[in-house]
């Protein structure tokens, strides 16, 4: 009976201590499960981009920008250069076209030929210069010697008057006719020297891009048609027009964001160095200029702006719409980290601010580096992405 007694005992035992390890390893179990599904969570909150991938999606990236998202003017205009910056070439006498040097979008220096003209009343020009020279150098020195015999008391004071006066008008057309060939960029010692030039050069006042060539070969022109337009674009900037109800706000020194409707993705911005003294009939706006600060792509006079004059400086991080998604109540931006060939697009929630435009101000949850870099455009392409990922880790 006793030896029973010890026997029960000892599988009791034994079952206790089965049991107790069947639980342990249950437990460590269920433990290493739940690691490998937080770790899987974490992997799945995450999208991967190939650098084609990254390429073929046009991804914008950059770091938190400081925008003003209150306190803007509406402001519309074009492009423009100052007056000193753009130049008509003309000729001032009429000639053909004999020769063209330049093409519309070429650059071109002060000075440098563009054209050259011929005609016969050019070389008749110099012909007459030629002949007046030679004309006043003969009444010159008869001019000398008649006032050398007027001092001695030997010639006639009437003689003399005579003889003085047609030198002088001599000299007065030589000057004229000079004056004219400079104009016509010929040199007038060549011509003293016997040198008739054949054709003439037209030559670019400003240095600047030809704008315009409203002339062909062969071509007669009259005085004073406008043949070459330049344009000095490296000093063109933004011509706003603001309106009457808002001018008290816009002075000299504001920032301006602006697009040129030809490049409606790339963000300019200016500061204004002249606000206009009177107003313009149709409508009622006066004329804002302002230099850019970060020129970009071909800018060219008479480009269309829709701008926004910053008369507020309340600056606050911003993103634009296209770099923010929501689930469900949360909104979300992706960080961006480069590794090797491959983009890493990680979700970081953020608290949404006021708007302007397509840009949102934006706040963290939690510290941000400022290096951090965040993808700019196509925040639902990547959250589709690691959805699709999230679902094949599920199964």
């Amino acid at each position: 009976m006793k030896n029973n007694i010890y026997k029960i005992l000892t599988v009791m035992v034994l079952v206790t201590f089965v049991s107790a390890c069947g639980n342990k390893d249950n437990h460590s179990h269920n433990k290493e499960q739940k690691t490998e599904i937080n770790e899987t969570q974490n992997e799945s909150e995450e999208v991967m981009l190939s650098q084609q991938q990254f390429d073929a999606l046009k991804m914008k990236i950059d770091t938190l920008t400081l925008r003003n998202m209150s306190g803007y003017v509406e402001a519309n205009g074009t492009l423009e250069v100052p007056p000193q910056n753009e130049a008509a070439i003309t000729t001032v006498i009429g000639a053909n076209v004999v020769s063209i040097e330049v093409i519309e979008g070429d650059k071109v220096n002060k000075g440098q030929v563009v054209a050259y003209l011929s005609h016969p009343n050019i070389i008749q020009a110099q012909t007459n210069y030629l002949n007046a020279y030679s004309n006043s150098n003969f009444l010159k020195k008869n001019y000398e010697r008649q006032q050398k015999l007027y001092e001695a008391g030997v010639g006639s004071g009437a003689n003399f008057q005579k003889v003085e006066a047609e030198y002088q008008v001599s000299k007065a057309m030589v000057n004229g006719l000079e004056a004219q060939l400079q104009l016509l960029n010929i040199n007038t010692v060549s011509v003293r020297n016997g040198t008739i030039a054949q054709r003439i050069a037209l030559r670019s006042p400003i240095e600047g891009f030809v704008q315009k060539v409203e002339v062909k070969t062969g071509q007669y022109v009259e005085p004073q048609t406008e043949l070459f337009e330049i344009v000095n674009t490296h000093h063109v900037h933004a011509d706003l027009m603001v309106f009457e109800k808002d001018v008290y706000k816009v002075q000299k020194g504001q920032k301006v964001n602006f697009i040129v409707q030809s490049i409606p993705d790339t963000e300019l911005t200016a500061e204004i160095y002249s606000v206009g003294k009177t107003f313009e009939d149709t409508p009622k706006a006066v004329h804002v200029h302002a230099e850019i600060e970060n020129k970009k792509g071909n800018l060219i006079p008479g480009m269309y702006i829709k701008g926004k004059i910053q008369v507020e400086n309340n600056e606050a991080k911003a993103l634009p719409e296209s770099a923010i998604i929501k689930e469900g109540d949360r909104f979300y931006v992706f960080s961006v980290v480069k590794g090797n060939n491959d983009w890493s697009f990680k979700p970081i929630e953020v608290l949404l601010g006021s708007k302007d435009s397509q840009w949102i101000s934006v706040q963290f949850t939690d510290s941000i580096d400022n290096k951090t870099q965040f993808a700019y455009n196509n925040a639902y392409y990547l959250n589709a992405e690691m959805k699709k990922g999230e679902a094949e880790h599920a199964h």
